[in-house]
C-alpha cells in the first residue's frame, strides 16, 4: 500500500507546484504532488513552452520572406501547419516527461488525480485511475493555476471562437482572425498568425496595446504591429459574436460608433481566473477574492498549514513568479533563514511577439505617481552595430532612475532578443545597483547588450553612440 503521510503535499504539478516539490525534497521534507492532468501544468503543456515553439516557426518563416536582404535566395516558401503544430506538441511532451523524471529523481511521490481539503492536515485525492486515497500532510500547498476567462455572450466554443488551447493546435490556418485582448497572450497569438499570413485585427478595451507596459513601449509596439499589417483597435469592446457556418461576425463598439467585422476565427484573450473550485475551501479559513486565493507575503492562506502559490494566488500571472513563490514557500516551511518576501517590482515580464517586449520595475508614469523624481534614458536599436548586422534595427531600450539616489526604478525594452536581455536589469534591481554601477560595468562588443549600457548613460546625458 502506498505511503500516504507527508510533510508537504502540493496540489498541482505546474511550474509552481513541481518546483516547490523538488525544493522541498532537497530540504529533506517528505513530499508529494497531486496532479489531475499534465505534469508541467498549463505553462509547459499549453502555454509558455509550446507557444514559443510556434513563434519560433513563425520567426523563421518571417526570415524566409526577406532572405534576399541577407544575400540569400529561398524558393517556394511555404509551411505545413500540421508539422508546425506537431513540433510544438513534441516540445511540450518532451519537457513534461522531463518533469516526471525530475520528481522521480528527487523521490517526490506523484498521485494522479484531483485533490481537495478534507479536514485539518488532510487532502482527499479522487484518483484518475484506481482507488481514491486520503493523504495526511503537515503542510498543504495549493498550486492549481488558472484558466481562460469567459465573457458572457462571447464564450469560446473550440471551433469558431478559440481559447488559447484551440489557438495552439489549429486544424486550419484562418485567412482572417480577430484577437480580443492585447495582453501578452493575445499579442503573441496575433503575432504568430500574422507571420503565417492571416489578416489579423486586435481589439483592446483600454486605450493602448500591451497596456501594462510603459507608454513609450506600447506606442512603439503599435507602430511595429501596424507596420507588419495588423489592424489595431483600442478603446473598443466586442459587444456580440454572430456565428456563421465557417465564420464569425463581430460587433465592435468604439468611440460611440459600432461596426461589424467578419472573420474566419476569433481568439478570446481577456484574462484568466483561478482554479479555486472543488478544492474544499468553503469549510476552511481560506479566503477567495475575485476567483483568486488570498495569501500573505509568505504565501500563507487564512487556514493554518495551507498555502497558495502561482496563478491561483493572483497576479502577476507568470510561471517564474509561481516557481519563485514555490521555493520561498517551502524554504519558509523548512525554517531556512534570511528569506525575503516577494517583491513584484523585481519580477520581469516578457512578451514573445514580433518584436519582443520585456520589462521590469516601474514604468515612467508609475515611478512619478509614487513620488520619484526621475531621470530617463533611451537608446534605439538603429544605433547598435550588432542590431544592424542582424538585420534587426527596429527597437529601443528605456531606463528609469531615481534622480536623487540613482536607483534603477524600471527598465523597458522592445526589439530582437530583449526577453533574454532583460535579466541584466533584473539582477541590477535585485542587488540594488545604482546608475554608477551600471555605467562602470564593461559590456561586450559587438552585442545587443551594449544598448543597455547606452540607455543608462543617456539618462545622465552621457550616451556615446546616439
Amino acid at each position: 500500500m502506498a505511503d500516504t503521510s507527508f510533510d508537504v503535499v502540493i496540489v498541482g504539478g505546474g511550474p509552481g507546484g513541481y518546483v516547490a516539490a523538488i525544493r522541498a525534497a532537497q530540504l529533506g521534507l517528505k513530499t508529494a504532488v497531486v496532479e489531475r492532468e499534465h505534469l508541467g501544468g498549463i505553462c509547459l503543456n499549453w502555454g509558455c513552452i509550446p507557444t514559443k515553439a510556434l513563434l519560433r516557426s513563425a520567426e523563421i518563416y518571417d526570415y524566409f520572406g526577406h532572405a534576399d536582404s541577407f544575400g540569400l535566395s529561398v524558393e517556394k516558401i511555404g509551411f505545413d501547419l500540421a508539422k508546425v503544430v506537431k513540433r510544438s506538441r513534441g516540445v511540450a511532451s518532451q519537457l513534461s516527461k522531463g518533469v516526471a523524471h525530475l520528481l522521480k529523481k528527487n523521490k517526490v511521490a506523484v498521485f494522479d488525480g484531483a485533490g481537495s481539503l478534507a479536514g485539518k492536515g488532510k487532502l482527499a485525492v479522487k484518483a484518475a485511475k484506481g482507488g481514491d486515497v486520503t493523504l495526511d500532510a503537515k503542510h498543504i500547498i495549493i498550486a492549481t493555476g488558472a484558466r481562460a476567462r469567459q465573457l458572457p455572450g462571447l464564450e469560446t466554443d473550440g471551433k469558431l471562437v478559440w481559447s488559447y488551447k484551440e489557438a495552439m493546435v489549429p486544424d486550419v490556418m484562418p485567412k482572417s482572425l480577430l484577437v480580443v485582448g492585447s495582453g501578452a497572450i493575445g499579442i503573441e497569438f496575433a503575432s504568430f498568425f500574422r507571420s503565417m499570413g492571416a489578416e489579423v485585427t486586435v481589439v483592446e478595451v483600454l486605450d493602448r496595446v500591451l497596456p501594462v507596459e510603459d507608454a513609450d513601449i506600447s506606442a512603439f509596439a503599435r507602430k511595429q504591429f501596424e507596420k507588419r499589417g495588423m489592424k489595431i483597435v483600442t478603446g473598443a469592446q466586442v459587444k456580440a459574436l454572430k456565428k456563421g457556418k465557417d465564420n464569425v461576425t463581430a460587433t465592435i463598439e468604439a468611440g460611440g460608433k459600432s461596426q461589424e467585422l467578419t472573420v474566419d476565427r476569433v481568439i478570446m484573450a481577456v484574462g484568466i481566473v483561478g482554479n479555486v473550485e472543488n478544492l474544499g475551501l468553503d469549510k476552511t479559513g481560506v479566503k477567495v477574492d475575485r476567483a483568486h486565493i488570498v495569501i500573505d507575503e509568505w504565501c500563507r492562506t487564512g487556514e493554518p498549514g495551507v498555502y497558495a502559490i502561482g496563478d491561483v494566488a493572483g497576479p502577476p500571472w507568470l510561471a517564474h513568479k509561481a516557481s519563485h513563490e514555490g521555493v520561498m514557500c517551502v524554504e519558509r516551511i523548512a525554517g531556512v533563514e534570511g528569506l525575503h518576501p516577494m517583491d513584484v517590482t523585481k519580477i520581469p515580464g516578457c512578451t514573445y511577439c514580433n518584436p519582443q517586449v520585456a520589462s521590469v520595475g516601474y514604468t515612467e508614469a508609475v515611478a512619478k505617481e509614487k513620488g520619484h523624481k526621475v531621470k530617463v534614458g533611451k537608446f534605439p536599436f538603429i544605433g547598435n552595430g550588432k542590431a544592424i548586422a542582424l538585420g534587426e534595427p527596429e527597437g529601443m531600450i528605456k531606463t528609469v532612475f531615481d534622480a536623487e539616489t540613482g536607483e534603477l526604478l524600471g527598465a523597458h525594452m522592445i526589439g530582437a532578443e530583449v526577453t533574454e536581455l532583460i535579466q541584466g536589469y533584473v539582477i541590477a534591481r535585485q542587488v540594488e545597483a545604482t546608475e554608477l554601477d551600471l555605467m562602470h560595468s564593461i559590456f561586450p562588443h559587438p552585442t545587443l547588450s551594449e544598448m543597455m549600457h547606452e540607455s543608462v548613460l543617456d539618462a545622465y546625458g552621457r550616451a556615446i553612440h546616439f
